[in-house]
């Protein structure tokens, strides 16, 4: 059964600094490519950080390139992903995935939500 747990989140204050962590279990994540995805209040839900299976190609959306990064470690079966600088716009809830490169980053958050999946990040002073 796979399972994807993400945690970390919380209310951050601007400028401040959170670490999620995602732990899956039931399929390897060697096998895979691993994207952090968030999806903010009345916004569409947008793939943010991308990482492939070796770690060595990673990519960003603009809006939080410098200020977040992803990593992972295949034999903890765990993707984790620093934000740091935060602002308020980075409040949402954030979800962590297999990136197949071919699933709409709608379709997984609506997914991830109705398996009660994610973390909530607040950023607010």
């Amino acid at each position: 059964q796979v399972q994807v747990v993400e945690s970390g989140g919380g209310l951050a204050q601007p400028g401040g600094s959170l670490k999620l962590s995602c732990h899956v279990s039931g399929f390897m994540i060697s096998s895979y490519s691993m994207g952090w995805y968030r999806r903010a209040p009345e916004k569409a839900c947008e793939l943010i950080a991308q990482i492939s299976r070796s770690g060595d190609n990673i990519r960003y959306i603009e809006s939080v390139k410098g200020r977040f990064a992803i990593s992972r470690d295949n034999a903890k079966n765990m993707v984790w992903l620093q934000m740091n600088n935060l602002e308020p716009e980075d409040t949402a809830a954030y979800y962590c995935a297999a990136d197949d490169g071919i699933t709409a980053a709608q379709a997984i958050c609506s997914y991830s939500a109705a398996q009660g999946q994610g973390t909530q990040v607040t950023v607010s002073s």
